[in-house]
């Protein structure tokens, strides 16, 4: 009989333990708060800029700053722009740290190649100051619910930042506090997805995308390199074991192939898999890939994949209107409209049990066929049929997912991250 593993991921973005709380009003507040943001220690994650990226990129090379900057020019980029947007970023964290300490929070600054759990159980709050992509990596060690977890965009001019604070408190981080303090905010409580790999086509060990850039090439080569090396430990969770590791926050995609930091597809093939949505029938699927997201996650990649453009729904109606007979305006107004209101149904609350799942690009023909392209699910299972395939989480971790492998896709109410809401 072939041997079997199991490896569940936890799509996790919430807490350890539950914080304690200040005896003292944070934020000057004459009350205590029923139910504030009181931390008495908070660890401020921060994210590698571009500088630093580029610092560390070639510093082993041997090149000197003024050898960086030649080079930084023959690629197109500004080296004085990386250095300004790298001081914005640095001066922002400086203003959240200052601010917490002069309310007697005891502040730990990391780096977020210096991120691990020691650091999750120190803190009673995290602080995550980058974008959208520190909050995700932020949140994939935190494993419980009660630790709260705050994103602050700390360069909002080149970052949307859709899971953090509001931008206008990234120089105004004292009134966020004192509004969070003062238990001026909601607390949200955004749904993750579990994830459960099991079988012969999987590597326990992700590939961390983070803060590599690779080709094609250089990532499969990355995936054999891990696979090989933690060959023996994963015969040894062949046997009998099942592995918990942490996944992020709000979006997961399984490409069949695929390049490094950006979660996107580089495919010379299609994907070919099985998918089956609600315990129901098994289905082949040959298409350019699966996104599958929580309402998180409806806003970003998902969002993009499915989202109408005005141009097609003006043939549409067009159509529509030939077909039909019926007066359909085809006035601009009415097409944005009618766009909007379509587009708008694409994205769902972070609080939202259910997943979305998107079928890209599939293949119909007599032997593949697609019943439904996308939709709401409570669980999605794949099994992969490629014979070079993984499965990306959240554009950070990447599983070997393989001919044979079967992933489960749910949500659990244990996986929840608890976040803020602050009004803008």
């Amino acid at each position: 009989m072939p041997r079997r593993s199991a490896v569940t991921l936890m799509r996790h973005v919430a807490s350890a333990r539950v914080c304690p709380l200040h005896t003292s009003s944070c934020g000057n507040s004459s009350t205590k708060p029923t139910d504030g943001f009181q931390p008495e220690k908070v660890a401020v994650v921060t994210k590698t800029t571009r500088y630093e990226f580029e610092q560390q990129r070639y510093r082993y090379a041997g090149l000197c700053e003024e050898d960086l900057k030649h080079l930084l020019a023959m690629k197109g980029s500004s080296y004085s722009g990386l250095l300004a947007r790298h001081n914005i970023h640095t001066n922002n964290v400086e203003h959240i740290v200052k601010s917490l300490q002069k309310e007697g929070i005891e502040v730990q600054v990391v780096k977020r190649g210096e991120y691990d759990t020691e650091v999750v159980q120190w803190a009673d709050a995290i602080i995550s100051a980058g974008g959208d992509g520190t909050m995700l990596l932020v949140a994939s060690k935190v494993l419980s619910k009660d630790k709260p977890v705050v994103g602050v965009n700390t360069d909002p001019e080149r970052s949307e930042g859709h899971l953090c604070l509001p931008v206008k408190y990234t120089r105004k981080f004292p009134e966020a506090l004192g509004k969070l303090c003062r238990g001026e905010f909601r607390w949200q409580w955004r749904q993750r997805i579990r994830l459960h790999l099991e079988g012969t086509g999987i590597n326990p060990t992700p590939l961390d995308l983070h803060e590599q850039q690779l080709s094609l090439e250089q990532h499969s080569q990355a995936h054999r390199i891990t696979t090989m090396d933690n060959q023996q430990s994963r015969f040894v969770c062949l046997s009998n074991t099942t592995h918990r590791l942490t996944c992020r926050v709000g979006h997961l995609s399984c490409p069949h192939e695929h390049t490094s930091v950006s979660a996107t597809c580089c495919s010379f093939r299609a994907s070919y898999y099985e998918i089956s949505v609600d315990d129901g029938p098994w289905e082949k699927q040959k298409s350019s890939g699966l996104s599958i997201c929580t309402g998180t996650g409806s806003k970003a990649w998902s969002y993009n994949i499915n989202k109408l453009a005005e141009q097609a729904v003006n043939e549409i109606l067009k159509i529509g209107k030939c077909q039909t007979g019926l007066a359909i305006p085809l006035n601009l107004e009415f097409i944005e409209k009618v766009t909007d209101k379509y587009n708008e149904s694409l994205v769902f609350s972070p609080e939202d049990r259910r997943l979305f799942f998107s079928i890209r690009e599939p293949i119909v023909n007599r032997v593949f066929s697609s019943s439904r392209q996308r939709g709401f699910a409570s669980k999605v299972c794949v099994r992969s049929r490629c014979w070079d395939a993984c499965m990306v989480v959240d554009g950070g971790s990447s599983f070997e997912f393989n001919d044979g492998a079967i992933a489960t896709i749910s949500t659990s109410e244990d996986d929840e991250l608890r976040t803020v809401v602050l009004d803008n």
